[in-house]
């Protein structure tokens, strides 16, 4: 008998933490946490080769490849990002939700990467920036 308040406690804690953890999905977009966009700084070891890759966490927004007005209404709540290099006047949309961008090819020197969460009609709900430095490397012309 005195195994089983053990046993009684383990599974209860777990389903503690499963259940505080979830998310419905069948509630009203209106209803849902606003999204949370989480952006690090690039991973050192590749940054030192020239190549950059920044990991980032969504949270209550999926990636999907899908837009448009109508898409506004799913729930859980979609969307995709937009990346902007340096200011630039151009940018571009990622749909893809690997949870890291990867940049190759940029030249050595300070940078910085606008990432924004946005709507399936590209309407921003957040958006984070990340500077960095690609290293010079060596035998580079």
């Amino acid at each position: 008998m005195h195994s089983f308040f053990p046993s009684l406690l383990a599974v209860s804690a777990a389903l503690l933490v499963c259940t505080a953890h979830a998310q419905s999905t069948v509630v009203d977009v209106d209803a849902e946490p606003a999204p949370k966009l989480i952006v690090e700084a690039p991973l050192s070891a590749q940054l030192a080769q020239g190549v950059v890759f920044i990991p980032y966490r969504l949270e209550n927004l999926r990636i999907m490849p899908i837009g448009g007005a109508s898409a506004k209404e799913l729930s859980p709540r979609v969307g995709h990002l937009h990346l902007t290099l340096d200011d630039l006047p151009w940018q571009w949309a990622d749909y893809g939700g690997s949870n890291t961008i990867i940049l190759i090819g940029l030249s050595p020197g300070t940078h910085k990467l606008r990432v924004e969460a946005v709507n399936p009609e590209g309407k921003p709900y957040t958006a984070k920036s990340v500077t960095f430095a690609v290293p010079a490397q060596p035998g580079a012309r």
